[in-house]
């Protein structure tokens, strides 16, 4: 009778251990996949910064325009800085720029093309630690002159709001995520390109805001997963070892 009931008692726990020990690698697998994934991202990136930047692509190619193909190519352009509001974003740190590795905000602007559309600009990093309207308004104040300026930057495509991203503050028109098509719609820019730039050059005389190169720094730590799943898999199957041969043996 015993040993009758412990049969099934063994087979359930060795279906049990199978699925956890699959589970576990099937994990270290998808770890393995997203490292691939990530070098590729990294390797495409680089090559799309170290490229020569070319001629903003018009208004009729935009909407053909996609993260996985376009983020981060470098673009120049001439536009004028208009007269309407600016937004800062909060950053607690940018993993694109080696010099904003610290809390502060950027300085969104809307420019206006030669041909009348509106591109958003990220003209650049203010060390802002307080978000202070006040500071933000003497960083952007010398930009705006009516005058077009030659820019260069980089194609950047919104980012979606978290669920834990705290709301927008109105009164000092600031944000906490770079969703560029929201901001236009509540500052009233009107339509804007799909994309908005991450400023390069021109650099203010007191650098502020801050544009500057951008360096992938995408954090890679698939590996080091990839390793703890595959480890949890073994010691589920030593455990399981283990429990069988104390059976055995009592």
């Amino acid at each position: 009778m015993n040993e009758t009931a412990r049969k099934p008692r063994v087979a359930g726990f060795a279906l049990f251990t199978l699925f956890l020990t699959a589970v576990f690698v099937a994990l270290g697998l998808w770890q393995l996949q997203r490292r691939t994934a990530k070098h590729e991202l990294v390797a495409a990136l680089t090559e799309r910064l170290a490229d020569a930047p070319i001629a903003l692509p018009p208004p009729s190619q935009w909407a053909a325009l996609t993260p996985a193909r376009d983020e981060f190519r470098r673009v120049s352009f001439t536009a004028t800085y208009a007269t309407l509001p600016d937004a800062m974003v909060y950053s607690s740190g940018s993993a694109v720029r080696k010099d904003a590795s610290g809390p502060g905000t950027w300085a969104f602007l809307p420019a206006r093309l030669p041909t009348g559309e509106i591109v958003v600009i990220d003209a650049g990093f203010v060390e802002n630690t307080m978000q202070d309207r006040s500071v933000e308004d003497r960083a952007v104040k010398k930009l705006v002159t009516g005058q077009p300026v030659a820019l260069t930057g980089y194609l950047r495509f919104s980012e979606a709001p978290g669920w834990m991203t705290p709301a927008e503050n109105r009164d000092k028109r600031l944000w906490f995520v770079r969703d560029h098509g929201a901001i236009a719609s509540v500052l009233g820019w009107g339509a804007v390109a799909p994309f908005y730039i991450d400023l390069e050059l021109p650099s203010p005389e007191n650098g502020i805001p801050r544009p500057g190169p951008l360096d992938v720094h995408l954090k890679d730590d698939h590996l080091q997963y990839a390793i703890t799943w595959f480890a949890l898999a073994g010691a589920v199957l030593i455990a399981f070892g283990v429990w069988v041969r104390g059976r055995r043996s009592s």
